[in-house]
């Protein structure tokens, strides 16, 4: 054999060796990197566990200890509603709400001027239950804050036009802003009058937090899909595909005239 094709051979066999040493170097990468991945996600799997342990058991912001102090004028059962609107009206609208609702926003901004005119006119008695879904579903404690100062408010003859304030300037869903007494407190200076120590300490103190709390196990016991939940005479109108303000205007007008 010529020295030149022995040198071909022997350039070959080392080509090839390397070759194999690359693959075995690629595989033990590989390797690695599957091992490396799998503690990743045993490591990712048993940190949420531990958030989920280490969350169980927390209050989540929707119940409060105590007795539950009804704010003042409340009515139906349990003291769990808030009447706006004269009390003889032929007509009554249900609303279950929850002030971090972007839903509950919307309803109120197609429907709050038709309302009002309904109620100025005494054909139309809204009453309102707080409810703390929000709170349940994304965490922080703003509904419930929230809920507590517009029956602070209540206490103070002012719900109404504060009850509007709280959607008119409603954060982001996801933004647990209402959770923060002085942001409530601050927008209490929209409304003349209700800017006062007793309402402050109200809203500081969690006054009505139990109360909102049976509100909101009421609505669960319900039987409820979401919020709002919106019934004139004990018919669910929000789930009407054909309600439009003009068409409520329309029933409770009928319901006035007997």
């Amino acid at each position: 054999m010529s020295e030149k094709n022995r040198d071909g051979k022997r350039t070959a066999r080392e080509r090839l060796a390397v070759e194999r040493e690359k693959q075995k170097s690629s595989e033990k990468r590989r390797r690695t990197l599957v091992v490396g991945a799998s503690v990743v996600c045993v490591l990712a799997l048993a940190a949420v566990i531990g958030v989920v342990a280490a969350n169980a058991g927390k209050d989540d912001g929707s119940a409060s200890a105590g007795p539950a102090v009804a704010p003042s004028g409340a009515q139906g059962k349990d003291g769990l509603a808030i009447p706006v609107g004269k009390e003889g009206a032929k007509s009554t609208l249900t609303v279950w709400e929850d002030f971090r609702c972007p839903a509950c926003k919307g309803f109120e901004t197609t429907y709050r001027p038709v309302i009002h005119e309904l109620i100025d006119a005494g054909q139309l008695q809204a009453q309102y239950h707080l409810v703390t879904l929000i709170d349940g579903n994304l965490r922080g404690t703003g509904s419930r804050t929230a809920a507590n100062a517009a029956a602070c408010a209540q206490d103070a003859g002012k719900f109404r036009p504060y009850h509007d304030v709280l959607y008119e300037n409603q954060p982001a869903e996801t933004d647990d802003a209402y959770a923060r007494t002085g942001k409530l407190i601050e927008l209490a200076g929209k409304v003349k009058g209700l800017d006062t120590e007793t309402f402050r300490s109200c809203v500081k103190d969690g006054t009505h937090n139990s109360w909102v709390a049976k509100s909101n196990e009421a609505f669960g016991k319900g039987g409820f899909s979401g919020t709002p939940t919106v019934l004139l005479n004990g018919t669910n109108i929000y789930a009407d595909q054909s309600m439009t303000p003009a068409k409520l205007k329309l029933m409770v007008e009928k319901a006035a005239q007997g």
